[in-house]
């Protein structure tokens, strides 16, 4: 009786082995096909683009040509509209996350409140831009400037930001708080110079990945109205506006018209990944001095 017990064991054993043997191959042929998708791709986009960058094209106005268009104009509204995002987002989320982990006492509202804030941030980013367009464009009558985007913008990446915070806020060990009331703190002065101080890495990560995330939506910004060709550069938040993604998303629409408008498109690529990748870097260079010293 042990004896078959112990085969039918053995058995058992060999079957997870070679389930697990091929999940495996599953899963690494699964990131194998990410990969080449991914290089064919980048590869693609430096091909066709590469050629077309230079100072002209990056400090030229938009134009219908081809050969005179530039997108400095989509760059500068681009990081018009993140001097409006990263402000709001930081205040409100940051602010959000400690009222309901530090302040908000169990319940039902904080439930009514977590569960709403966990489906917008499954919502699709064109209802942000409905909503956006409804109250920013039309209700207060801003029209499609960069404060009515930025805000737009805002209200997408908000709930990303907040549960993100959150998480950080969470994973400061308890006895460090303890340990400040202990001491005679308030708690604020817990909350500003304990619990905020060591949760900063954690929400410098949340908040990069909302503006990465913002830099390159383009439904909101095309529902609002953002307009794709503007000769004007905009010089502060209430100037009109246009962001790289946009350039990208009508140069591929055209490009069926005229031919190097996919290149042009190709190059703003290009462009677009190197400010995601300098954001980037800069943020979690910050992060990682804040973790460091705390």
């Amino acid at each position: 009786m042990k004896y078959v017990d112990a085969v039918q064991v053995q058995k058992r054993m060999n079957f997870r082995l070679i389930v697990n043997t091929i999940a495996k191959i599953i899963f690494f042929l699964s990131t194998v096909f990410g990969l080449v998708v991914l290089g064919i791709l980048i590869y693609r986009v430096f091909s066709d683009g590469i050629g077309w960058i230079n100072m002209d094209f990056l400090t030229g106005k938009l134009s219908t040509d081809p050969e005179k268009a530039g997108i400095l104009g989509a760059i500068l509204g681009t990081l018009w509209l993140m001097v409006v995002v990263a402000p709001v987002t930081m205040f409100f989320g940051v602010g959000t996350a400690i009222y309901l982990e530090l302040y908000a006492k169990k319940g039902k509202l904080r439930s009514f409140i977590q569960t709403n804030i966990a489906n917008l941030a499954g919502v699709p980013s064109i209802v942000y831009g409905i909503l956006g367009m409804t109250v920013f464009v039309r209700a207060l009558d801003m029209g499609n400037i960069v404060l009515a985007g930025g805000l737009t913008m805002s209200l997408l990446i908000l709930p990303i930001t907040i549960v993100a915070s959150q998480e950080a806020i969470r994973a400061v060990p308890n006895h460090l708080g303890e340990a400040s009331y202990g001491l005679g703190a308030t708690k604020w002065q817990t909350i500003k110079n304990i619990i905020l101080p060591a949760a900063l890495p954690g929400i410098l990560t949340g908040a990069i990945l909302s503006l990465s995330r913002a830099i390159g939506e383009t439904a909101p910004l095309v529902v609002i109205g953002i307009p794709a060709l503007l000769i004007p550069f905009p010089g502060s938040i209430f100037d009109k506006f246009t962001v790289l993604p946009m350039q990208i998303y009508y140069w591929t629409l055209d490009s069926s018209l005229v031919e190097e408008y996919a290149y042009l498109a190709s190059a703003t690529i290009i462009i677009l990944l190197l400010v995601l990748l300098l954001l980037n870097t800069t943020a979690i260079i910050i992060r990682n001095k804040f973790q460091k010293r705390y």
